[in-house]
Parts: C-alpha cells; structure tokens; sequence
C-alpha cells in the first residue's frame, strides 16, 4: 500500500522562531508496522521522531511524502518538520541520528528549506520500484526484498499491460477503499500515472512506476495484476476492462509488500 501523507488539506506554516527542515531517509521496512506512527505499534516515523526529539529536545511533528505500508522499504522517503535552529546543526543531527537508529533506519539528507515547503504537498511525484525473482529456486539472501515467484514470466505481456496504466484515471479496481471523509462522502480514487515499466534485471524482473499520488496497495495491486499478466493468465487488453470496472475483485491478487520500495520524491 501507499497512501500520501496526513490528511490535512492545508499545508502545515512554521512556528514562529522555528525553521522549516527536510530529511530524506532510507529504510528496511521489514520488522515495522509501516511508516506512520500507530499508537503501541513500531513504526519507522515513531522511531524517528522519537530520536529526532532526544536529540533535539523539543517536539516535533512530521508530514511524509507517502506513508509506506508494513514491510515495504524506502531509500528516498522524505519528511518536513519545524525545528529550533539553534539546536539543529544538520551534519550533526544526521550522524547523531544515524548512530540512534541503525541499521534499519538511515538518514541520507538534512536540509533547511523555505517555509512554505510540505514533504506531502509539494511533491510533484513519487517513484516506486518493486522487485520480483522469477526462478524456480528462492534465493536465502534476497528473502525480504523480493517477492519469489517460479513461474517464467514474459516481460513483454507484463509491459504492454502496464502501457494501460499511464493517465489519469479511476484507479478502485486497484486500491483499499478509503473511508469516507468528515462529510461522509467517498474520497476520489482517481490518481495521473506518469509511467509504469518492466525491465530484466539478471533473473529479476524490476517494475518501476510513478505517479502523482498514490492510493492505499494501488501498487502491490498492480503488481499482483501484472505478474499474472506476465504468466499469460490474461491477455493483455484486459487491463483497460479491469480499470473500467472499478471494482476491487476484478483485478489479480495483491503482492506481497517486501518487494516494494519508495525510490525518491520530486519536487519543483
């Protein structure tokens, strides 16, 4: 799953005397409960604000570029937060950081920046890649970043499948239905997929995919859905009738999360 972010129409604006601060952070998601913090819950955002806060010693409050769910990995997750400048050196912070949360948590980047900049809202796109090891033999060392599947897959299904992806559309045959809003009323599913591709990599194929948002398992569901593609179980045209049903059970199983990773966020 991926989801964006708090919910919070409106950009957060600094308090007075503190400046606004960006991290970008890599993680092994294995062994957390996702990224966001859940009360009584481990989770990457709750073990980084609770460092973040020893070291800085005041609270903080952070928007993410895209909240990750349990077990899926990140190596350019970025968050915004309002710290005291007078207590944040970022070199410092980084190593201080970096020495509180190894080895499953890094902390690539501390930056001041403007004001008006929000991890979440300024984003122009985030950019997934998911990894799947087609072989009849798993691999020990790779447990926990790939999905092992043993079926020989063929890329050129999955990429013409994926090809009907990219645009703007309704995309509920492939994400957890939200709940509905303060109003009552259902939350739009309808996300702009900038692109979305297979490439071999040895015996690995790696799905690279990008979009303006992204709603919750939008892209294990895609995964799921294409591997079956790539195993010949449907054709390929059938993808453009699963988007226009807009309905959950249409599309293939869901992959699992460890194979997916959040590469980077862009901005401006």
């Amino acid at each position: 799953m991926v989801t964006t972010g708090s919910a919070d129409p409106v950009a957060s604006t600094p308090r007075p005397s503190f400046r606004r601060v960006r991290m970008t952070v890599a993680y092994n998601g294995a062994g957390y409960r996702g990224f966001w913090a859940l009360e009584g819950q481990k989770t990457v955002a709750g073990d980084l604000r609770a460092a973040t806060e020893r070291v800085l010693r005041h609270p903080i409050d952070f928007t993410c570029a895209g909240r990750t769910d349990a077990g899926v990995h990140a190596t350019g997750q970025v968050v915004s937060f309002d710290a005291d400048p007078e207590r944040l050196d970022p070199k410092r912070l980084q190593k201080s950081l970096n020495g509180l949360l190894a080895p499953g948590i890094a902390v690539r980047d501390i930056e001041f920046v403007d004001a008006r900049f929000d991890a979440r809202f300024s984003a122009r796109a985030r950019w997934y890649r998911y990894r799947v090891l087609s072989s009849p033999v798993p691999d020990p060392l790779r447990v926990g970043v790939v999905w092992h599947v043993t079926d020989q897959l063929d890329g050129a299904l999955m990429n013409e499948a994926a090809a009907a992806l990219v645009g703007e559309h309704d995309f509920s045959s492939f994400c957890r239905r939200p709940n509905p809003g303060v109003d009552g009323l259902d939350r739009s599913l309808v996300r702009r997929v900038l692109a979305a591709r297979w490439t071999e990599m040895g015996d690995e194929w790696h799905f690279e995919v990008g979009a303006s948002a992204f709603c919750q398992q939008m892209v294990r569901s895609f995964t799921g859905t294409l591997v079956n593609a790539g195993r010949a179980r449907f054709g390929p045209d059938e993808m453009t009738a699963i988007l226009a049903a807009r309905d959950r059970s249409r599309a293939g199983l869901i992959a699992p999360p460890q194979g997916l990773v959040l590469e980077r966020v862009d901005y401006g």
